[in-house]
């Protein structure tokens, strides 16, 4: 994106608009000191570094000239954050968009000083305005719908075949992808920009290659890019569900012992998590987009970088040329990671896993003492996925991941074999050399008399305390929300009284004043959607009322849970989706590990006064987690999708049905990945697995599926062994996570914000408690962090092009080949069999 007209930028979002003029000012960290009695905000302003993997929580602060202007770009709480918001806003969203200086036109008096911090430089300028140069097509506000690009013409009807075509398949290729990645790791990632960005490409190509075919060579806007990333978050959704509460179920031993057998049943809870979070989305449209965007400053990191991505790559000019840069690097890496995933498996030793300590074992004859670093998961892996989520999570979350990982089992874990508190279990062998072999992992015969825990088994209660009580609090630090949306909904229905009792003659002081801050212009924002273009209450109302009904009868006669609960399962969706979509449009990150996790304490309550046996009150537990948590996960991706519409001007009717099209596909396409991991890798599901040949080893941790299962015992069961010191340092965690997530949003505010980044990411080390004794994924990660802290240091304009391109490619191309890896293993021709052990611990 190099032409005359433009500068290269290390840009960031900066936000013009005002927000509460009270003590909301500092309470959320996108809250700007500015009066929202203003009738129109300042433009746009800014140049400065963007330190790489930050989400952009901003601390915003006005300028001299009334600007305002971030003062640091935070860190957001989810360690893998592969929306990578900082990142998608280098892609594309400015570079083109901000023209070069001209000191003959400057504005005199508007340039904020130059203000240093150990990691960046600001520099201010007066405005942003496109490459144009035309004042039509200049940004000024977030928090409107943009202008009209010149030269582009009007889209009479974006929502067309090859736009939903193409957003369901690069959706499928996430949602495959998300399977493999979260039992991996526990996190998925969205196909919002992988879809704007790849949907952007493929159709370009199409309109090349037939310019005079109908429905294929048509003109492509910025409106259809949009369909095609609605569509690709619906397909690619609901992924979530089957790395974590499900697994879980059959870990315990609540459905069947063939995920095949219950793929009907799956199937049905699949349905109601993706379509009730569908419809009871819809009017969240007008709640958080139209109503309190302006006023809670709810700017929508992800979505509003997307925006800005699609206007700019749709840009007369270099937008197209510099966005198929992108997409080559995207590809290319897509393709390498593809081919690498598939590949190394024959030969895993040399070309994926680098036991480095076992060599060192090796070549010592067999009798030295590194065989010990290995039983502790010193290892390293060539993992394209896991590198190229370290480029987007920055230095803090791949730092505190490995961190946690050195204290937990370079520390603790050795310490507590040494003292007899933990042991491991003796790996059987044939072969005398290898017999000093030791597995910390173990997580079985918890119920045997006198059992003895396992490193793992200890660490993972820190772990999940941390989890919980991190995101919990942050849940209920941003509860707020909740209130505003009562306020809002009663002043509605203060609107529709006061209507009604002028129409006839009467009045009510008290409805006027309602009424008139309903429609107070200063937080309600234009809707540029007229009636015909809404999503008729019909659909949205009746869908929701049916899918209701539906979760009832599959609750009770699927599941044996009573009808009331699955109702108040919807009812936590909605209040949860409430949280998570504000979470999302403030800091980025949607806390659905908290919904969760608040669903399961929630029903662990509830099942603890009804009588019920441990099995069903954990069936209950984990069934309500599934839809609690499925639903406002469904919910947030579509009110995201809706802002991104907004900046755009799409249709909302439009893009409700490319979602729901997506999700269609979704509930089928998501349970079928899932049943073919389970039946290519029962180690995942199965307590007492056994492994097929020596040196077997499960390639899936699940972090995720036994955070859910520990969750659902500890609320369930009677008495878990848990000793005396892990339940005591648990509690010491629990309150320094605590703590720290208090003393963050109530203290590190305004000026000391850019503190924040010293902070641990407490999610990070409580993913890495939990994923047990392997080091791999945390070496991974260090090692993209760091690659990319250097690359930016160095060649910023480079970073700026291709990070997130490449890092989204590297994602997508080893969550597809894991996909093709699992077919090869039922089909008896993966690695394992075929391939050489050389190089792994006990094989060579």
């Amino acid at each position: 994106m190099t032409n005359s007209a433009t500068v290269p930028m290390k840009p960031v979002l900066f936000l013009s608009a005002p927000s509460r003029p009270t003590e909301q000012a500092s309470d959320a960290p996108w809250m700007a000191r500015s009066s929202s009695k203003e009738s129109s905000c300042p433009p746009l302003s800014l140049r400065c570094r963007l330190p790489h993997g930050c989400s952009p929580r901003l601390s915003p602060e006005l300028s001299p000239s009334g600007h305002i202007a971030p003062d640091r770009l935070e860190l957001d709480d989810n360690p893998l954050a592969p929306r990578a918001v900082a990142l998608v806003i280098v892609v594309m969203a400015v570079e083109t968009a901000v023209p070069a200086p001209d000191q003959k036109h400057e504005p005199q008096g508007s340039v904020v000083k130059e203000k240093k911090t150990s990691d960046e430089v600001v520099d201010l300028t007066s405005e942003i305005k496109s490459h144009t140069d035309d004042e039509d097509d200049t940004i000024t506000d977030l928090f409107v719908s943009f202008p009209d690009l010149k030269g582009v013409e009007p889209e009479s009807n974006p929502l067309t075949a090859r736009a939903v075509i193409t957003g369901i398949i690069l959706g499928s290729l996430v949602n495959a992808s998300n399977v493999y990645l979260g039992l991996k790791t526990g996190f998925t990632f969205t196909a919002t920009m992988f879809g704007a960005i790849f949907g952007f490409g493929f159709i370009l190509l199409l309109t090349k290659a037939f310019p005079r075919i109908p429905g294929i060579g048509d003109r492509f806007g910025p409106q259809e890019n949009s369909i095609i990333q609605a569509s690709a978050t619906g397909a690619g959704g609901m992924a979530g569900v089957f790395v974590a509460g499900l697994p879980a179920m059959y870990r315990l031993g609540l459905l069947s012992e063939d995920p095949k057998a219950d793929f009907p049943r799956i199937l049905t809870i699949t349905i109601v998590c993706a379509l009730f979070g569908l419809f009871a989305a819809v009017p969240l449209r007008k709640f958080f987009i139209i109503n309190v965007a302006r006023e809670l400053n709810m700017v929508f990191p992800t979505p509003t970088a997307t925006a800005l991505a699609i206007r700019s790559m749709h840009a007369v000019g270099s937008g197209a040329e510099d966005a198929m840069k992108k997409i080559k690097a995207l590809g290319y890496s897509f393709i390498g990671a593809f081919v690498h995933i598939v590949v190394s498996q024959y030969a895993d030793g040399i070309l994926h896993n680098w036991h480095i300590f076992t060599w060192f074992y090796a070549w010592g004859n067999y009798k030295n003492w590194a065989i010990n670093i290995e039983n502790w998961g010193w290892y390293i892996q060539l993992t394209p996925a896991f590198f190229g989520s370290g480029i987007l999570v920055g230095l803090n979350a791949a730092l505190s991941w490995w961190g946690g990982t050195v204290v937990a089992f370079g520390l603790i874990g050795p310490l507590l074999v040494h003292y007899g508190v933990c042991i491991g279990k003796e790996i059987p062998t044939t072969s005398p050399k290898w017999e000093g072999r030791v597995n910390f992992n173990s997580l079985s015969g918890i119920s045997k008399p006198g059992y003895v825990p396992s490193p793992r088994f200890w660490m993972l209660w820190p772990g999940v305390m941390v989890l919980i009580v991190y995101s919990l609090v942050e849940f209920l630090l941003h509860f707020r929300v909740i209130y505003d949306g009562v306020k809002f909904a009663l002043r509605g229905v203060a609107v529709k009284l006061n209507d009604n009792l002028q129409k006839r003659g009467k009045s009510s002081p008290f409805l006027e004043k309602q009424a008139a801050k309903a429609n107070d212009e200063s937080s309600l924002l234009k809707d540029f959607a007229t009636k015909e273009q809404q999503v008729p209450t019909w659909v949205w109302l009746t869908g929701t009322i049916v899918m209701t009904a539906v979760s009832m009868v599959v609750c009770h006669f699927q599941f044996h849970m009573n009808a009331g609960l699955a109702i108040l399962s919807c009812i936590l969706g909605l209040l949860f989706a409430f949280l998570s979509i504000y979470g999302g449009a403030v800091t980025d990150t949607a806390p659905l590990t908290a919904s969760a996790k608040a669903s399961q304490l929630v029903f662990g309550g509830i099942t603890k006064g009804q009588g019920l046996s441990v099995t069903d009150a954990q069936r209950v537990n984990l069934i309500a987690g599934n839809m609690a948590s499925g639903c406002a996960d469904v919910a947030t991706a579509l009110t995201s999708d809706f802002r991104v519409g907004f900046l755009l001007k799409t249709p909302p009717n439009l893009q409700f049905y490319a979602q729901a099209m997506g999700a269609l596909v979704s509930v089928f396409l998501a349970p079928g990945v899932f049943v073919l991991f389970m039946s290519a890798y029962p180690c995942v599901w199965k307590s007492d697995y056994k492994p097929p040949y020596e040196g077997f080893e499960c390639p899936f941790q699940a972090p995720s599926v036994v955070a859910w299962q520990a969750v659902a015992q500890a609320v369930t069961l009677p008495k878990i062994p848990i000793p005396l010191s892990c339940t005591i340092f648990s509690i010491v965690m629990g309150v320094l996570a605590g703590a720290q997530a208090v003393f963050k949003n109530f203290y590190l505010i305004g000026p000391r914000q850019k503190y924040r980044e010293w902070l641990p990411n407490w999610m990070a080390i409580g993913v890495a408690w939990v994923l047990g004794v392997d080091s791999a994924y945390a070496n991974a990660i260090l090692a993209g962090s760091i690659t990319a802290y250097f690359w930016q240091k160095k060649w910023a304009k480079n970073f700026e092009t291709y990070a997130f391109s490449i890092a989204a490619g590297l994602l997508a191309g080893e969550g597809l080949a894991g996909v093709v890896n699992a077919a090869l293993t039922l089909a008896e021709v993966d690695g394992g069999l075929k391939g050489t052990g050389i190089g792994l611990p006990g094989q060579f």
